[in-house]
């Protein structure tokens, strides 16, 4: 008997989940939500999608803040999503400095296989959702269809998008990429 195919999407944070701003967020207290973007988790759980989280976070490895606080900042995401009912499978992220020659940083996708081991899902039926060039690479890598958000640095990444990596689809939010993450 072979398992079931899940429905996945990956989402980047910094940007995408929450306000980036414009440097590293360090504390909890820095964290606010992007507008919609819990609507638009609460939709993909409801729905039944596993939603993981790929990020970079470049500032545990650069020495700007711990791996502690980024941990601190990612349980305290959670728990604000879980009292709305918003289920995240799981995270993964980067932890290496910006020069570092990693595996896992982005655009690279480690990150990626690593989340869905053991997982049973449809590449052509999955998205990445981010608001930078190296998500729209790292989604591309993988194999799996884009969605750009002009949310973060979206609007910076559109302009500079060359040929080979246009998304499949160009959004201002996380909100406005369900409707298409459903459709696949």
């Amino acid at each position: 008997m072979t398992k079931a195919a899940r429905r996945v999407v990956f989402i980047d944070r910094d940007g995408v989940i929450n306000v980036d701003l414009w440097k590293y967020v360090e504390t909890w207290k820095e964290f606010r939500f992007e507008k919609g973007a819990l609507d638009a988790l609460k939709v993909l759980t409801d729905k039944g999608f596993d939603i993981f989280i790929i990020s970079n976070q470049a500032g545990v490895g650069d020495g700007i803040f711990s791996e502690a606080a980024m941990w601190q900042v990612h349980e305290k995401m959670v728990a604000a999503m879980a009292k709305r009912d918003i289920k995240i499978r799981g995270a993964r992220y980067c932890i290496h400095g910006k020069k570092k020659k990693c595996d896992c940083r982005k655009p690279k996708t480690q990150l990626l296989e690593k989340a869905v081991v053991n997982l049973v899902f449809d590449k052509q039926k999955t998205y990445f959702v981010g608001d930078k060039l190296s998500d729209l690479e790292a989604g591309r890598n993988f194999g799996v269809r884009t969605i750009l958000v002009r949310t973060g640095y979206g609007k910076e990444t559109e302009k500079k998008l060359p040929k080979n990596l246009q998304p499949e689809h160009i959004v201002d939010t996380l909100k406005d990429a369900v409707p298409f993450i459903l459709k696949a």
